[in-house]
Formats: C-alpha cells, sequence, structure tokens
C-alpha cells in the first residue's frame, strides 16, 4: 500500500504579539477573500479615566470601525499587546483609524515607521484629528503632516511633564506633597482576618475603605 505523500498541516499557529517586530500586514493566517475592514485602535494610559478610551472607541464607531482593538497602557511600556495584535490582524486593503497620532505611536519616528509599514503593506491609515487618510495612495503632503503633528503632539507632552515636575517640586516646597499613596496590604488583610478581626477593624488598622477590604477578601476567596 502506497503512503500519502502529502504533509500533515500543523493544527495551530504560534504568534507572538509583541510590537517589538516588524509587521507585515500581507502575512496572514486567515481566509482570504474577505472585504476591506476598517480597524480602530484606542489607547490611554493606566493613569487616565476610563471615560477617555470610552469616548475614543464611539468615535471610532461612529466613523465606521467594524472591529477595534483597545487597551490601557503607558505610550512608554516597552509591549502593547493589543496594539500588536491589531497590527497584525490587519491585511491588504483594510484601513487603521486612531483618533490621535499620540495613541498610535511613541514618537514621531515610531509614526512614520508604522505609516511606512501599512502604505507598503497596502493598508490605509486614517488620524482624526489631523483629518489624515492615506487611503489614495502615497501622499507626500499627509507624510509631511505625519511628521510635523506628530511632533508638535510629542512637544506638548514633554510640556505637560515638565509641568507636572514643577508643581510637584513647588509642593514639595510648601510642604504639601505626599507622593503616591501606600498600596494595599492584602497579605496583612488576609492575615488580620484569619485572626478574626473583622472587616471594619482591619479598615480602621490599616486605614483603608471597609470597601477595599471585602474587594480583596472576595479576591482571595475566589482564587
Amino acid at each position: 500500500m502506497i503512503g500519502n505523500s502529502r504533509k500533515s498541516r500543523p493544527s495551530k499557529i504560534h504568534v507572538a504579539l509583541s510590537d517589538a517586530r516588524p509587521h507585515n500586514p500581507k502575512e496572514v493566517y486567515r481566509t482570504k477573500g474577505r472585504p476591506p475592514v476598517i480597524v480602530g485602535y484606542a489607547r490611554t494610559s493606566t493613569s487616565e479615566q476610563r471615560a477617555g478610551l470610552d469616548a475614543q472607541v464611539r468615535d471610532l464607531k461612529a466613523s465606521g470601525c467594524e472591529k477595534i482593538f483597545s487597551e490601557q497602557i503607558s505610550s512608554a511600556a516597552a509591549k502593547r499587546p493589543k496594539l500588536a495584535e491589531c497590527l497584525h490582524f490587519l491585511r491588504e486593503t483594510d484601513t487603521l483609524m486612531v483618533t490621535r497620532p499620540d495613541r498610535l505611536a511613541r514618537s514621531t519616528h515610531e509614526l512614520l515607521r508604522i505609516s511606512e509599514e501599512l502604505a507598503q503593506a497596502g493598508v490605509g491609515l486614517v488620524i482624526q484629528s489631523m483629518g489624515l487618510d492615506t487611503r489614495n495612495g502615497s501622499n507626500p503632503t499627509a507624510k509631511l503632516m505625519l511628521s510635523v503633528l506628530a511632533a508638535i503632539a510629542q512637544f506638548e507632552r514633554d510640556l505637560m511633564l515638565e509641568r507636572q515636575r514643577e508643581g510637584i517640586a513647588r509642593a514639595r516646597a510648601e510642604g504639601k506633597y505626599k507622593g503616591r499613596p501606600q498600596s494595599l496590604d492584602r497579605a496583612a488583610v488576609q492575615r488580620m482576618r484569619a485572626d478574626g478581626i473583622g472587616p471594619a477593624a482591619i479598615a480602621a488598622k490599616l486605614g483603608i475603605a471597609r470597601s477595599s477590604v471585602y474587594r480583596m477578601l472576595g479576591e482571595a476567596a475566589a482564587a
């Protein structure tokens, strides 16, 4: 009996979701032939309110985004998992849409790199705050806008951080700066509860809200 010479296909394809490496939207492991998709990406830093992320998602949906990737993570983070997943999902003829350039990139250099990779792969880029739309092909004016406006966004962020540092320094000089609040001691809460101390007494001893005590105890019980 002649054996089957066909090679078996892997049942799963493992893809590392890291935006530290280049992405090629043409290299996809999905069924070909689907219509073009407008994909949105939304991000706020972990210190920002949830409302900011919700506002971005709302604006992206209103502009026709059919699929949206969102995350709350600092732009300074080495890896942004949802951005990596978003870039991997994109394929030729798709469009990537963001509300502002600093939601997508950390710097002018990174913004230009991402836009160039998307252009080479046949993926359009729309940045709402800039009125930028590269879906019509190579556009020198669009590239100039990307460079100038991304630089402005970085400049504004630097100014904000400088004002923040000045405010902290002034508060310290006036004796008003207390620093970041101490992190909740979950181990202490569980230990005190095991000793028979009630939630209200634990909250009073640790100087935290009773709701925080109940939350930590609930999380410990569910673990």
